[in-house]
C-alpha cells in the first residue's frame, strides 16, 4: 500500500497568524503592534508517493542504534576518527559559522517589529558683531515604525527563521556524510594494510619458489624456463606493493584532512594489518515515513521550500499599502535648567501605495513562484533519492555478505591447491606453470575475500547513513540554534514550522 503527500499548491499556499502579544512601545504604537505577530507558513506538499513499507530492506522494527552506529563495528580506530572529525573538521566549523550567521540574520529581522529610534544632539555658538555669546544648545529625537498589517515583516522574519533551520539541517546533514566517509576511508585504509600484508607475504613465497627453480635448473631437472616464468612472477607481486603502500598513504591523509590534524600520525596507526571491521549480521528498518523525518538532507530540502515560501509572500505584499508611523521631539536652549521650556515635536501617519512600475513587481512576483517551484522539486527530488540511498544500499550490503561466503569457500580450496601443487612441483611431479596458475589463484582469492569484507562493512555504512545514522538533534547544540525556537530534542518543531502547521514527516498519509 502506498502513501501519498498532497497539498496546496504554491500559488494556494494561505497565510496564517497566530498573535502572541503586543509590542511594549508607547501607547499609540499599542493599538497598531497588536495587529503584528509571528508567521505560520503553510508550504506547498510534494507530490510523491512513498511506499508503506521497503523492497528490499528487512520488515522488522528498527533494532540498532542508528545515532552512533559506527561504534557497532568495534574498531577503535574509527571510533577515535569518527569523535575526532565531529569536534576539529573543518568543514564542521564552516558550517556552524554559517549557522550562527543565519541566526543574525533571524534577530536582523525580528528588529523589524520593533520601531527605529534616533536621537541627536548640538551646540552653536554664532560670531559677529551683533551675535549673542550665548551658547545654543538643541536636543532631538525621531522614531519610525511600520505597522506591519499586510506582513510584510513577517513574511521575511519567517523566511530568516527557515533559512536558520536550513542551516542546521545543512549543518547535521554534512556530519552525517563525513562522519560515514571518516568510517569508509578507514575501513578502506584496513584492506589496503591487510593487501599489503597479503602482497609481501606472498612475495615471501614467490622468492622461496624462485630459489627451488634455480636449484633443480642446476640440477639439470628442469630449463631455465621455470627460472624465468619465477623471476616475472615475483616481480609482478612486488610491483604492486608500493602501489597498495601509496593507496594506504592516500587514505591515511585523507582521514587526517577528515579529523583536522597534518598527514603522518594517522598513518603510523594504520600501518598495522588487522582485521576488517564486522558489521551486525542483521537488523530491521523503520518505516520509508519515519526515515524522511530522520534525512537532514530531506528536512533542508523541506526548509528550502518554506524560506523560498515566504519570499513569495514577502513579493506579494509589495502590492499592498504600506503603513508607517514617524515621529520627532526636540528642544533647543541656553542653559540646562531651560530644557524643556522649549519643546517641539510631531507625528505622523503615512500609507504609501504601489501604483505603476513598468511590471517590475510582477515580475519580481514571477521569479519568486518559480524560485518555490525550483524548491518543491528539490525537496520531491530529496525524498526519491533518500528512498533509492537505502533500497540501493539494502541490496549492496546483501550482496557483500554472499559474496564474502562465496570467496571464503574460494580461499579455502585456493590455499589446499597451491599446498598441495608445491608439494608436487618440489617433488618433480608437475611444471612451473602448474605451480603459477595455483599460486595466483590462492592470491586472487586472498585478495578479493578482503575486498569482499571491506565491501560488506562499507555497504553497512553506507546503509546507516542513508537510514538518517551519524547525527542527533543534540550534536547541533554547539551551534545554538535555540535562539531561533529549536528545541533540544527534536528539530521538527523548527522556528519556521508553526505549531499548528504539520512537519513534513507527519504529511505522509499511509
Amino acid at each position: 500500500m502506498l502513501g501519498r503527500i498532497t497539498g496546496t499548491s504554491i500559488q494556494q499556499a494561505p497565510r496564517r497568524f497566530r498573535v502572541t502579544g503586543t509590542l511594549a512601545l508607547a501607547s499609540s504604537l499599542s493599538v497598531l503592534s497588536a495587529c503584528t505577530a509571528p508567521l505560520a507558513l503553510e508550504a506547498p506538499r510534494p507530490a510523491v508517493s512513498v511506499p508503506a513499507a521497503w523492497q528490499q530492506a528487512d520488515p522488522a522494527p528498527l533494532t540498532i542504534d542508528l545515532v552512533d552506529y559506527w561504534r557497532l563495528l568495534d574498531d577503535p580506530l574509527i571510533d577515535r576518527f569518527v569523535a575526532q572529525s565531529i569536534t576539529a573538521n573543518r568543514e564542521l566549523a564552516a558550517a556552524a559559522a554559517r549557522v550562527a550567521q543565519s541566526r543574525s540574520a533571524v534577530r536582523q529581522a525580528r528588529a523589524s517589529y520593533l520601531p527605529q529610534v534616533d536621537a541627536s544632539g548640538g551646540v552653536r555658538r554664532d560670531f559677529g558683531d551683533f551675535a549673542s555669546d550665548e551658547l545654543n544648545f538643541s536636543l532631538g529625537g525621531d522614531v519610525s515604525w511600520e505597522a506591519d498589517i499586510f506582513g510584510r515583516v513577517d513574511y521575511a522574519v519567517a523566511a530568516s527563521e527557515a533559512e536558520l533551520a536550513g542551516s542546521g539541517f545543512a549543518l547535521a546533514d554534512l556530519q552525517r556524510l563525513i562522519v560515514g566517509q571518516v568510517a569508509q576511508t578507514t575501513i578502506s585504509a584496513r584492506a589496503s594494510a591487510i593487501r599489503l600484508a597479503i602482497a609481501r607475504d606472498t612475495l615471501a613465497i614467490q622468492d622461496e619458489n624462485l630459489q627451488i627453480a634455480r636449484w633443480r635448473r642446476e640440477a639439470g631437472l628442469v630449463s631455465s624456463l621455470d627460472v624465468e616464468q619465477a623471476r616475472s612472477q615475483r616481480a609482478q607481486t612486488a610491483a604492486t606493493i608500493p602501489a597498495i603502500e601509496s593507496d594506504l598513504a592516500s587514505s591515511a591523509n585523507a582521514i587526517s584532512t577528515l579529523i583536522g590534524e597534518a598527514p603522518g600520525p594517522v598513518l603510523a596507526l594504520l600501518e598495522d594489518a588487522a582485521t576488517i571491521p564486522l558489521p551486525p549480521a542483521g537488523f530491521g528498518f523503520d518505516a520509508p515515513a519515519e526515515i524522511l523525518r530522520r534525512r537532514p538532507d530531506v528536512r533542508r530540502a523541506e526548509t528550502a521550500l518554506l524560506a523560498d515560501t515566504a519570499r513569495l509572500g514577502l513579493a506579494r505584499t509589495q502590492l499592498l499599502p504600506l503603513v508607517q508611523l514617524t515621529g520627532n521631539i526636540g528642544a533647543a536652549f541656553t542653559n540646562p535648567s531651560n530644557l524643556f521650556d522649549i519643546i517641539t515635536g510631531g507625528l505622523f501617519a503615512g500609507v504609501r501605495q504601489l501604483v505603476f512600475d513598468g511590471g517590475r513587481t510582477r515580475a519580481q512576483i514571477d521569479g519568486a513562484e518559480a524560485a518555490a517551484g525550483a524548491s518543491l522539486a528539490g525537496w520531491e527530488q530529496s525524498i526519491l533519492g533518500a528512498l533509492e540511498d537505502v533500497e540501493s544500499a539494502a541490496v549492496a550490503l546483501r550482496a557483500a555478505r554472499e559474496r564474502v561466503v562465496i570467496f571464503n569457500e574460494a580461499l579455502d580450496a585456493g590455499r589446499n591447491a597451491a599446498l598441495l601443487a608445491r608439494s608436487q612441483y618440489q617433488a618433480g611431479l608437475i611444471d612451473f606453470q602448474t605451480l603459477l596458475t595455483a599460486e595466483n589463484q590462492l592470491l586472487g582469492a586472498r585478495n578479493a575475500l578482503v575486498a569482499s569484507e571491506a565491501d560488506r562493512a562499507a555497504a553497512f555504512v553506507r546503509l546507516t547513513q542513508a537510514l538518517g545514522g551519524g547525527w542527533t538533534p543534540a550534536d547541533l547544540q554547539r551551534a545554538d540554534l535555540q535562539d531561533a525556537g529549536v528545541p533540544d530534542a527534536d528539530l521538527s518543531d523548527a522556528p519556521l514550522i508553526a505549531d499548528d502547521v504539520t512537519p513534513m514527516g507527519e504529511r505522509i498519509e499511509e
